[in-house]
Order: structure tokens, then sequence, then C-alpha cells
């Protein structure tokens, strides 16, 4: 079990934990983080998303089972569908992150409400450069949060954004040493707020074209993994 998650005084936590791999998720680890995001949301309003260790916050779907994807999984992503149920979902959500959110990793953390950053996290999108996009929601989310121009920086340049960046741009709140302990006092003080209030103005925040934007994401997405991996005539 790399997935970890519980309840404490009415705050939901979901830990990451396999560091060997960098807090990659395969297929069974998204299913994992599924689970314990619908149940903790049934039960909590508020939800805090962190690892283990503090060199990585999450690497991105595992490398190895990706080789195997093909255009229908791409079509389909998995990923994509369990990010935007957390960023929908009527739970506040907060990324706690200490050093790298890569690919995925950055993805799911821009699926969240709230992301508090320490000193050694960085935010990286490299799927250009394997010949596929950020498609499970990083498109859409990176540009809706930092605008057109960081979006590209990210995604066609391949810049990495720093913690004081992100911070300065307002992508993240500083977490200083241990973003873990800032992410659950903010979820306190979430927690003692009104939760209808809450989903209502979190509904109202959320952008009303991102249904069409995730859809291209995933058509995109698809039609590259056929390019790099054509069916035989």
């Amino acid at each position: 079990m790399t997935i970890h998650y519980k309840i404490s005084d009415g705050i939901g936590q979901i830990t990451l934990d396999r560091p060997d791999k960098a807090h990659a998720y395969d297929s069974d680890h998204i299913e994992q983080i599924a689970a314990a995001f619908s149940e903790l949301s049934l039960n909590c309003s508020v939800i805090v998303i962190h690892s283990t260790g503090d060199r990585v916050f999450c690497a991105g779907a595992d490398l190895d089972q990706m080789k195997s994807a093909t255009p229908e999984d791409a079509a389909n992503l998995r990923s994509q569908a369990v990010f935007t149920e957390i960023a929908r979902s009527n739970a506040i959500t907060i990324a706690a992150i200490q050093g790298a959110a890569v690919a995925g990793g950055f993805e799911l953390a821009l699926s969240c409400d709230i992301r508090v950053a320490g000193r050694k996290a960085f935010f990286r999108l490299p799927e250009t450069s394997l010949g596929i996009i950020p498609a499970a929601g990083g498109t859409t989310r990176l540009t809706s949060l930092l605008g057109a121009s960081i979006a590209k920086q990210v995604i066609l340049a391949g810049q990495d954004i720093d913690a004081v960046s992100a911070t300065r741009w307002g992508l993240t709140i500083d977490g200083g040493g241990s973003p873990f302990d800032v992410a659950m006092r903010l979820a306190e003080d979430i927690r003692d707020r009104d939760p209808v209030a809450q989903r209502e103005a979190k509904k109202l925040i959320n952008t009303v074209a991102e249904d069409a934007h995730l859809s291209a994401e995933r058509s995109v997405q698809s039609e590259l993994y056929a390019r790099k991996n054509p069916k035989p005539a």
C-alpha cells in the first residue's frame, strides 16, 4: 500500500508514499488515490494531499507503465478523470509540496484549490520532450491560473517554476520549511467555515470553459500516441 489516508480533527489527509519511485503513480496507485479521495470527500470539507520525505512531491505517471500506453489509454486518461474529480469536488483541497512536482505530479497539484510550496519545491511539465502533452489538466489549469504566456514557457520551452516564482505569481503560498504544517493550519481555518458557502464559492470560481479544454487535451494526446505507436497495416 503506497497511498495512505485518514481523517484527523475533521481534516482529510492523503499521503503519497512511494519514495523509491519518486511517488510516481501507476494505474493501481491512481485508483488508490481516487478511492481515498472519494471516501474522504464524503466525510470532511477539506483535504490535504502531501507526500513522505522532502525530495519529491510526485513525479507523475510511472514511466515504465507509460511505455505500453495506447491511443485508447490516452483518450480515456484515468489520471485526468481523477484530477478533475478532485478539482470539482465539494471538498476544498490543499497540496503541500516539498521538492519536485513533475508532469502528472504538477497536474495533481494544479487540480487542488490551494498549493503550499516549501523552499525546495519546483514545478515542471516535460511532456512535449517525450512527444506528448500535459493531458491530465496541465495545459488547461496552468493556463487558467497563470495565463498563456507562462504556460507556453513551461510547456513549450520546458522552463521550471521555482518556489519563489510560484509564490510571487500566486500559484502557491510560501510554506517555508514545512509546507505540510502551513497546509494543516490553512485546513483548520477552512474546516471552521460554512461548508455550503465554501462549496458554492468554489463552483463560481472554477472556470466554466474547463470541460471543452479537457476534452481537447484527451483528443490531442490520443492522436500523439497514435503517431508514436502506429497500428500495423
